[in-house]
């Protein structure tokens, strides 16, 4: 009875060693599951751009506020040294460019958290506003060269020589071809405007294309500007963006024939005091009764002054 106990168990054993040996040697398949789908490249907020309408600059304007603490309500920035301009830019630049910083394409820890809950309509929609309004321009630097290959020019000279002609020998092409002669850009291809932008800001874009790092995934625009901007030095990249801060467009005929008839109606300036008008007059002019700069004009009864005052002393002019 004991030997059968034995066997049994024995058997039993047997049993479930040779299960275990069966499931480790027997493939069992997984459920299936569905196929990983890969997400295009273009499926970003770039490409979610080309689903937008037209931007309404109406509807812009109440989005701008956002934007206004530092760019400026009208888009010139209101600290120049610090922030750049987006007055006048064109609405696909400006729409671009928020696309890019919500991707992250273009890396910035202070624009990507205000693009990030930007639809592509909302950006269309700003760029829309920020293209009809106008662009302030700053102040070249005439400073003048003191050595190397552009001795004895104006500073700002070597910028509008490159802007203007580009240099054939280096295959820089002159900027306006793109940019245009004031610097307005051109919104068909999304040229950017460029006139007016503070010197800092184009340096630093220039040295970027110039250096040919990008996260952009579509890289063929940046291509362009890495071509045109790699012969440059550092010297010329400056003087290209100071030349481009004080870029502005000419006043039209009319504005330049009202403003030669202001200068020509304008009474030449004489060293004297102030009138009481404002105007400057010799001390020892005396002002006919009722003509402009007399007490009679400006109100004042001739017999409550003092008689004895003595004339102001003479404002030395600015």
């Amino acid at each position: 009875m004991r030997q059968a106990r034995v066997y049994g168990i024995a058997s039993l054993a047997a049993l479930v060693v040779g299960a275990v040996a069966f499931a480790q040697s027997t493939a069992v398949p997984l459920p299936e599951e569905a196929p990983v789908q890969a997400a295009p490249l273009e499926d970003n907020a770039v490409a979610e751009l080309a689903d937008a309408q037209w931007g309404d600059a109406q509807r812009g304007a109440t989005l701008a506020g956002t934007c206004a603490a530092c760019h400026g309500l009208d888009g010139n920035s209101v600290v120049r040294e610090v922030y750049p301009s987006i007055a006048g830019q064109n609405e696909p630049y400006v729409a671009h460019q928020l696309a890019l910083f919500k991707s992250g394409e273009r890396p910035s820890p202070i624009m990507q958290p205000f693009a990030a809950p930007l639809s592509a309509q909302d950006m269309r929609d700003l760029g829309a506003y920020f293209s009809t309004q106008s662009a302030q321009a700053g102040i070249a630097d005439d400073g003048l060269v003191a050595a190397g290959d552009y001795e004895g020019m104006k500073f700002y000279e070597i910028g509008q020589q490159l802007y203007r002609r580009g240099d054939t020998a280096r295959q820089v092409p002159a900027c306006m071809a793109c940019h245009g002669p004031t610097g307005a850009g051109m919104p068909g291809p999304s040229y950017p405007h460029v006139a007016g932008q503070p010197a800092w800001y184009t340096a630093r874009r220039l040295q970027e294309f110039r250096d040919g790092t990008t996260a952009e995934r579509d890289t063929r625009m940046f291509q362009v500007m890495h071509t045109v901007a790699q012969p440059l030095t550092d010297e010329e990249i400056q003087a290209l963006a100071s030349y481009m801060e004080g870029l502005h467009p000419r006043p039209d005929a009319a504005t330049r024939a009202q403003m030669a008839r202001l200068q020509t109606a304008a009474p030449a300036e004489t060293p004297g005091t102030m009138g009481l008008e404002g105007r400057t007059v010799d001390p020892e002019t005396t002002i006919p009764a009722g003509a402009p700069g007399s007490p009679e004009a400006s109100g004042i009864d001739p017999a409550t002054t003092d008689e004895a005052a003595t004339p102001a002393e003479p404002v030395q002019q600015q």
